[in-house]
């Protein structure tokens, strides 16, 4: 007898509603161009249709900004039978090589403003993935391929692999399943309360963590993808009003430049907003609030799919002064419609108490979790020894089961939404011949919440300057890795000879509430 009762979840049949159900309405808006949901659907099938026999089910990786490319891709890839590989479109060649390299990627979409950087990718590969221009040779590729969609028979198949900053230096391949994108779907359409009415604009980036899962979310609401390839806030606001924009994202630093922007103006309609990676200052909420923006804080990792965790608002939090509600606002939150609830976790592996003080690692589990790091099982128990996924954010739990992050137990640096290992920035500073030794930390800063401080002890005799040393990392690295400000001396050290980074962290944190921000 058929199977009745089950089908594999995967976030590529929310197109597939969406075009039967709402075939004829608009799906994406990108410039000129405007696709219905009929359109887009059809344009997916024949992506995946020419793919499939270029990638043979091996990833395929896409360096695109926010426009319908990137967003094809995340069903396009998937029907191919082939995981999806969204690149970080800030990255220097050497990194975007060692992502192609290390995914074994078949095939690279790339947007033609990215040719140079592509090229320069490319040469440092033996073997480049075959290579497809956005335009006259994606729009060939769509044209003469026949619609195809493969399913996965597994739902916990690998859908995508995102690569995120660890505290090794090297990118690690966070490995997402159908199963995990599908559920975050539903869960982040509940929580920004996505309809067919929805209009969605793409300021978030595409590619981090693929788009938050909004590509599906958005889809299975059946609204309309707006598409904005670079974030501009005269532009941001424009659309604002001429689409009729209802939801956005991005990071408190996106909200203060659209927040202050000249163009800014109170709204005719609530746009509802979600913001991560920070907490939302006060000044920033008042001033969103008075423009008619609905903040809500969410939480995650590229590990979790994106936000796990959401300042799920309470109705008897309405009645609260201006500063007793940002304070709450300002809170992680708890666990999303299909994540186990967040745990606090001490050093020996208990949960702390729920008291709004006592200080311990947050831990997560549940369905939108990753299946591990791609290649990478040493780095993957140690990131869940016990089942449960250690963040390396330090936080606590109110009695009201709410978690507050105070502190990173890694080395990484969050700063405008973008994650930064502080070993990566000390490897390409160390690699200057000046340089005998460095540590970099985050230093709080106020418009991109914290960003990589430098400090340098430099060779005996040896000479640099700061403008010398960022160069020296801009030239290696993405430049939003370099550092803001280098400082030179000696660095405290234990007894031992290790250097005291939480000496340097206490000077640079003194006067703030939490070393986090």
């Amino acid at each position: 007898m058929p199977e009745l009762s089950f089908e594999p979840l995967t976030p590529t049949a929310f197109l597939d509603r969406a075009a039967a159900a709402h075939g004829d309405r608009t799906a994406v808006v990108d410039g000129d161009l405007r696709f219905t949901y009929t359109e887009l659907h059809d344009r997916c099938r024949r992506l995946a249709g020419g793919l499939g026999p270029l990638a043979q089910g091996r990833p395929v990786a896409v360096l695109a900004p926010n426009t319908h490319v990137l967003l094809e891709a995340n069903f396009g890839v998937p029907w191919a039978g082939s995981p999806l590989v969204a690149v970080n479109t800030r990255l220097a060649a050497g990194e975007v090589a060692y992502i192609l390299e290390h995914s074994e990627a078949a095939v690279l979409v790339h947007d033609p403003v990215f040719d140079a950087l592509v090229d320069a990718a490319f040469a440092l590969l033996a073997a480049p993935p075959r290579r497809v221009r956005a335009g006259a040779g994606y729009e060939g590729l769509l044209r003469g391929a026949s619609p195809a969609a493969r399913t996965p028979h597994d739902e916990r198949a690998l859908l995508s692999i995102n690569y995120t900053s660890g505290t090794t230096g090297r990118p690690k391949g966070v490995m997402y399943h159908h199963r995990g994108a599908y559920l975050q779907a539903l869960a982040i359409g509940r929580a920004h309360r996505l309809s067919p009415s929805a209009v969605h604009l793409w300021t978030l980036p595409m590619f981090h963590c693929n788009g938050w899962c909004f590509p599906w979310a958005v889809t299975a609401a059946a609204g309309t993808h707006v598409c904005l390839p670079r974030l501009d806030p005269a532009q941001v606001w424009r659309l604002l009003r001429t689409e009729g924009v209802t939801h956005l994202e991005g990071a408190p630093t996106v909200l203060a430049m659209l927040a202050y922007a000249a163009e800014a103006a109170p709204l005719d309609r609530t746009v509802r907003v979600a913001t991560g990676g920070a907490p939302p200052s006060p000044a920033i909420l008042r001033r969103m609030g008075e423009l008619g923006f609905d903040v809500t804080h969410l939480y995650g990792l590229t590990e979790t799919f994106g936000p796990a965790m959401i300042c799920d608002w309470r109705p008897e939090w309405d009645g609260l002064d201006g500063e007793a509600q940002a304070r709450i606002k300002a809170r992680q939150g708890v666990g999303n419609m299909i994540g186990l609830a967040a745990r606090v976790i001490g050093a020996d592996g208990t949960d702390v108490p729920a008291d709004g003080t006592s200080v311990g690692e947050i831990a997560l589990r549940g369905n939108n979790v990753m299946l591990g790091y791609f290649k990478d099982p040493e780095a993957t128990a140690a990131a869940a020894p016990d089942g449960w996924f250690r963040t390396g954010d330090l936080g606590v739990l109110h009695p009201d089961g709410y978690v507050e992050l105070r502190d990173r137990s890694k080395d990484v640096i969050v700063s405008g939404g973008e994650n930064i290992a502080s070993v990566e920035v000390e490897q390409a500073i160390a690699d200057h011949p000046a340089v005998l030794e460095v540590a970099v930390i985050a230093v709080p800063d106020e418009r991109w919440g914290e960003v990589p401080a430098a400090y340098v002890t430099l060779h005996e005799g040896a000479s640099a300057t700061e403008a010398e040393i960022v160069e020296h990392v801009r030239a290696r690295l993405a430049r939003f890795k370099a550092p803001k400000q280098v400082v030179f001396g000696e660095l405290p050290k234990t007894s031992t000879g290790k250097i005291q980074k939480f000496v340097l962290r206490e000077k640079a944190w003194a006067g703030h509430e939490r070393r986090i921000q």
